[in-house]
């Protein structure tokens, strides 16, 4: 009874840290072109700053085979695309207004924001 208690509570340490704790990966990105990876559950970098004053490409290289993982969504610019296993998939941004645009997959376990300032 004991153990189950111990798992119990480290599932709930572990659920509080997930969602409330986690520090995702940051990136500036100084030019045009972020190569994002998606891997174990998470992008990385999930949290990337890019300038409004000029296009990006966000270059996603899917390494997950979890199906949640192959379709990414920002839905602020109206955009859906698979994701290649072991392939990048290029995705090129132009005329980005400011402030924050979420991007995830289609259940919003792996999450990330592209911050345009």
């Amino acid at each position: 009874m004991m153990v189950i208690n111990l798992l119990g509570l480290a599932l709930i340490a572990l659920i509080v840290w997930w969602f409330w704790l986690y520090k995702p990966n940051k990136i500036i990105a100084n030019n045009n072109e972020v190569l994002i990876e998606v891997k174990d559950g998470v992008y990385s970098p999930s949290s990337i700053q890019v300038s409004a004053s000029q296009p990006v490409t966000l270059k996603f290289i899917r390494k997950d085979q979890s199906p949640c993982s192959e379709t990414i969504l920002i839905p602020s610019l109206e955009i859906s695309e698979q994701l290649k296993f072991n392939g990048i998939t290029q995705i090129t941004l132009a005329n980005l207004s400011q402030g924050e645009h979420e991007f995830h997959c289609q259940m919003q376990m792996y999450r990330g924001v592209l911050k345009v300032v």
